[in-house]
């Protein structure tokens, strides 16, 4: 019986190459017989692309034979995981190197100008009838969290969205706020879970809908992320109603005509990085979740990244707009101050009439606007605000037009590269560069009969990312953002202290405290879970009579038929009920309370959670109910 393996003969022949191929990578050529017929198309791919270098220093057949077999298994990785292949990878990568090598402007032709959009006023009719249409919206909608990043910038070595008492997962464990020790994670499934029930009882006759959630992580997160919610039981949320999506990372590059770059510490490994959240599309595409949703008649797709604390305060009304004006994509916004290092909103019209509406970088919007009429650049407006909005990267996209768009790109987003060169001849890099692409950028390739539009809404309300480390936060000018997990807590109970305020309770005005080298406004440590109150309509239902709390004071609900009259609170209260208990809460709760120490971030006998935060909670007195069983409870102090 004739033998089928092939002979390195066979296997040469195969790959096509003239007389040159020996001159050219004669190293490969000597390993051939080690390798599958599929390694060595690879192998002739990678030499037809320039990337003879690869194969320099591999030895003859018998050493680090396994090493080069899982060379080539990294190659296909690789391959597979972008859309065209490496081969369009490396060609891309020339183009757009080329480009910035030359200084070319990718915006070029372009005039900008400011978009359509609606500017929401938190509290007033409008707004509660958007967060009306949008939660009756909800059981159309699926959500997707584009989570595959450590929390390094932030000076925290897990990853930035979850939470565990296991000892594997504690110290990467990360409370959206200290007094319910809640972690983002949790939070947002809370969030999904109580949105999944009042859209169903707002729906007459509708049968209650799970909400799909997807979260996109990367070797770095991925057993971590799911070692979480498995050891937490999903936080409540049915296990199939969630998606893991892996990104895969893509090759770096050496030099200007896009030679892939050789791991330093192991010359069989192809160093790569990350390509950025805007894998997200191609994710969802190659995963077929778009096609299964579409068929199971859910209509919009919510994006949104870790550690935004507030994300969810916003979400019911911008879907309503979306819902209301058909945006197929709608960009969530907040006013924007001119020149602040934060992406503007712009429409912008090339000279042959093409259009797109589109994030465009701080750094970049300012000279685009000098250079298309407006001398003064990127100004404020009457408002007191840039007229073009800040983008918060939080995306709703209408499924229908998004699948349409997929099916042509599949599911590729434009690139960018950013190549960090020695010296201004631009001929080599400091370090490797990759192609990079951006979740926000997939307005680029629409077309002009596209409705694409933002919702903006108040700072307080929608946006307190947490991504700096205390050293980093502690140098940012007086009066700018810190974006730390200082400012993100902080957030939290100023935004809950006023959604108060507006609903007719006398909060206290905060104080002035500095922790961690950052001067913030503490105001009294208010927080709800998302089953008490999702919505301001939710909150008003839930508070009555002469209300106050007074600025020292921490208020923790977790329970979702809580109600507050006539409660005067001037120390800790923690009210806990089960879904089936009615309780009404009111009288005067006077007591020491809860007291926020300082803790220095360089102090390594805290918890790291502690530390980046530059406070715990030193707990000396409150008043704490728990109501376990169904019945109505009155709690008069």
């Amino acid at each position: 019986m004739a033998s089928t393996v092939e002979s390195p003969a066979d296997s040469l022949s195969k790959l096509d190459i003239n007389g040159d191929w020996a001159s050219s990578a004669p190293n490969l050529r000597n390993n051939l017989s080690l390798l599958s017929p599929d390694q060595i198309e690879l192998g002739k791919m990678l030499l037809e692309m320039g990337q003879s270098h690869l194969f320099e220093h591999w030895p003859e057949p018998g050493v680090d034979d396994e090493q080069k077999r899982a060379f080539f298994d990294q190659v296909a990785r690789l391959n597979s995981s972008y859309p065209g292949g490496l081969a369009s990878y490396i060609n891309t990568a020339r183009e757009l190197l080329a480009d910035s090598k030359a200084g070319k402007n990718p915006f070029d032709g372009f005039t900008p100008s400011v978009p359509s959009g609606e500017s929401l006023t938190f509290g007033d009719n409008s707004f509660v009838q958007f967060e009306e249409t949008g939660v009756r919206e909800m059981q159309n909608a699926a959500f997707v969290l584009v989570a595959g990043g450590l929390g390094e910038r932030l000076g925290y070595n897990g990853i930035k969205v979850d939470y565990s008492t296991s000892a594997y997962l504690l110290q990467v464990a990360l409370p959206r706020e200290s007094s319910s020790g809640t972690c983002y994670l949790q939070h947002y499934i809370e969030s999904i879970l109580a949105l999944q029930d009042a859209s169903s009882r707002l729906v007459e006759g509708g049968s209650p809908k799970q909400i799909p959630f997807v979260i996109m992580t990367s070797d770095d997160t991925h057993a971590r992320t799911l070692e979480l919610l498995e050891s937490n039981s999903y936080f409540g949320m049915n296990p199939t109603q969630v998606k893991l999506l892996k990104q895969e990372k893509v090759a770096c590059l050496d030099d200007n005509v896009a030679r892939l770059a050789v791991d330093p510490r192991n010359k069989y490994v192809i160093q790569t990085k990350p390509h950025g959240h805007g894998d997200v599309h191609s994710l969802l595409y190659s995963s077929g979740l778009l096609n299964l949703w579409r068929h199971a008649g859910l209509r919009w797709v919510l994006f949104f990244q870790d550690t935004n604390g507030l994300l969810f305060k916003a979400i019911p009304a911008a879907l309503g707009v979306s819902a209301t004006k058909q945006y197929h994509v709608n960009s969530l916004a907040v006013p924007r101050k001119a020149k602040e290092a934060i992406g503007g909103i712009a429409k912008l019209t090339h000279a042959d009439g093409r259009t797109m509406v589109i994030n465009v970088e701080y750094n970049q919007l300012d000279p685009l606007l000098r250079a298309t009429g407006y001398p003064d650049g990127d100004v404020n407006c009457e408002t007191g605000y840039s007229p073009f909005p800040g983008n918060i990267n939080q995306l709703i996209l209408e499924l229908g037009p998004y699948i349409e768009e997929l099916t042509k790109t599949g599911g590729a987003i434009q690139e960018f590269v950013n190549p960090k060169y020695k010296d201004a001849s631009k001929t080599s890099f400091k370090s490797s560069t990759r192609l990079e692409c951006m979740m926000q950028d997939y307005p680029k390739t629409l077309p002009p009969t596209a409705r694409v539009g933002f919702t903006v809404m108040d700072i307080w309300l929608a946006y307190a990312p947490v991504k700096n480390n205390p050293e980093d936060a502690a140098k940012v000018p007086k009066g700018n953002p810190y974006h730390s997990a200082t400012s993100g807590e902080m957030a939290v109970y100023r935004a809950n202290s006023l959604i108060l305020k507006k609903a007719g309770v006398k909060v206290d005005d905060p104080v002035l405290q500095v922790f961690n080298g950052q001067e913030v406004e503490v105001w009294p440590h208010v927080t709800w879970k998302p089953k008490w109150a999702l919505t301001f309509a939710d909150v008003t239902s839930k508070v009555s009579g002469s209300c106050s709390i007074s600025q020292k004071s921490t208020l923790v609900v977790n329970g979702s038929n809580i109600f507050l009259e006539d409660l005067s609170l001037d120390g800790a209260l923690v009210i806990n009920s089960v879904i089936d208990a009615e309780v009404k809460v009111g009288g005067s709760v006077q007591n020491k309370g809860w007291i926020l120490e300082n803790v220095d971030y360089k102090d390594t006998s805290a918890p790291e959670e502690v530390r980046i935060r530059g406070f715990r909670i030193n707990k000396v007195e409150q008043l704490e109910k728990t109501y376990n069983e169904p019945g109505n409870f009155c709690l008069k102090a």
